[in-house]
């Protein structure tokens, strides 16, 4: 650590951040607080290099608008979040105001500042998209059933778990809830009883192969 700046280190990588003037103008009590924030508090050298960017940012973005530390207020913070939407992605800004709140509540627990400015902002939605699971085939199910080994139980038991779940598109939770008395008789056909989520269950009529698979086991 240098006099003037903030050095973190993150494997080989070290980066010498300038004290912000923002929070240097604030005086002694300020700095060593920020310091802290960086050097004790955050233990993670990752999680102290992308925070020390992300608080950096900020409240450089706040001392080009001549906005000083007592004056930043919530609709400062919000201010900031809208314009870095507008050229990050959701998740980095969350990120960017998640530093910046954890360092205001550093400063408040220190009384270096009464309030938190970014306790009540609120980031951008952010939800992760995932494609459909892609639908197993006829022949892919049949060369999965085909390559488990048989000669022993376990062989057995996974075959004719799989088995149900590809002949009664069952989903696995309720798949590996079923118990010997899920699998009865009812007429000349032998069903399956489905347990699903809230207690609820469902009945199929067992597949032919399923129902060998099950037999075997």
């Amino acid at each position: 650590m240098y006099v003037n700046a903030l050095v973190v280190k993150s494997g080989r990588t070290e980066v010498a951040f300038p004290l912000p003037p923002i929070i240097t103008d604030e005086g002694p009590k300020a700095t060593k607080r920020f310091l802290e924030f960086f050097t004790a508090n955050i233990r993670n050298p990752n999680t102290r290099l992308s925070y020390a960017r992300a608080v950096g940012a900020f409240l450089s973005w706040c001392d080009e608008r001549r906005v000083s530390l007592q004056q930043i207020e919530p609709m400062i913070v919000a201010a900031y979040v809208e314009e870095l939407t507008k050229e990050r992605a959701p998740q980095t800004v969350k990120q960017s105001l998640a530093a910046i709140r954890m360092l205001f509540d550093w400063m408040v627990v220190g009384q270096v500042i009464p309030f938190n400015p970014a306790a009540s902002v609120r980031g951008p939605r952010y939800s992760i998209k995932k494609g459909k699971t892609p639908v197993l085939s006829a022949e892919d199910a049949r060369r999965l059933l085909d390559s488990i080994d048989t000669s022993h139980v376990v062989g057995l038991r996974d075959r004719a778990l799989i088995g149900v779940m590809v002949y009664s598109f069952a989903r696995v939770s309720a798949v590996v809830k079923m118990k010997v008395k899920d699998y009865y008789p009812n007429g000349k056909r032998y069903w399956l009883r489905l347990h699903e989520k809230g207690g609820k269950y469902h009945e199929v009529p067992a597949h032919h192969t399923a129902e060998k698979y099950l037999d075997e086991y």
